[in-house]
């Protein structure tokens, strides 16, 4: 049994490490990041070509079942991805964390896009914490206020004129995310709706401080797909294949 994980996730990684032994694995990375953390079991680099390129890659290696464990955002791998497994005939799971749910006393600021997240700063402060990553900066360059971006990566391409990095990767504590909203003065917070432990943090920190959260929501799952919230609960899925 081979099982081709698309992945560059926690959760994906988790997976790997559970199935490695048992099953043949394939972790396939997208490549963005300059050093990923790899998974257990064999390993590539890069994208396929699209929907083609990956019904084949899927034939030529004699895969037997294909899991989205990408980033709930990265919406067209896995729509990519559900075309591929139908197109194939080979099962698809997608692999996604739970996303995160407000709390009392969270001020979010709900949006469907980055360029929503964008126009949502009006009236919020001069001071923004941008943890959307890297990738969309463009939406935020013609935008006035000052940006803090964290992200893994130093990013490419338009931005904020006023913008100060910071390169990070999390997972990130609670006493670490206080200081940085303290001490660079943080009005707001823009951030995805990417779920997990690693980064919510930011979420208490903000709620602590009184600050809004302009939150872009995730993307949905391409339409008759299962899902699986866990690692566990995936592999689980593959082992009774």
């Amino acid at each position: 049994m081979h099982i081709l994980i698309l992945g560059g996730t926690t959760e994906a990684r988790a997976l790997a490490g559970l199935l490695h032994g048992r099953l043949r694995v394939t972790s396939s990375l997208a490549g963005r990041v300059a050093s990923p953390r790899l998974p257990e079991g064999e390993v590539r680099i890069g994208g396929f070509g699209g929907v083609d390129g990956l019904v084949e890659w899927i034939g030529a290696h004699a895969v037997d079942a294909v899991i989205d464990a990408t980033h709930p955002f990265a919406g067209r791998i896995s729509f990519n991805a559900a075309r591929a497994a139908a197109t194939a005939h080979v099962p698809l799971l997608a692999l996604r964390r739970p996303g995160w749910v407000p709390a009392e006393g969270d001020d979010w600021r709900p949006v469907a896009s980055l360029d929503a997240a964008a126009r949502a700063l009006d009236g919020l402060g001069d001071r923004v914490f941008l943890t959307t990553g890297r990738m969309g900066l463009a939406a935020f360059a013609d935008r006035p206020e000052w940006f803090l971006v964290r992200s893994v990566d130093a990013p490419a391409g338009p931005m904020p004129a006023r913008t100060e990095l910071l390169l990070d990767r999390g997972p990130f504590g609670l006493a670490g995310e206080r200081e940085v909203l303290a001490r660079h003065r943080i009005d707001v917070v823009v951030t995805k709706d990417s779920g997990g432990a690693a980064t919510a943090p930011k979420l208490t920190a903000a709620r602590e401080a009184g600050l809004p959260v302009v939150v872009v929501r995730r993307p949905p799952v391409p339409e008759g797909v299962p899902v699986a919230a866990t690692a566990e609960a995936a592999a689980e899925w593959a082992r009774t294949l």
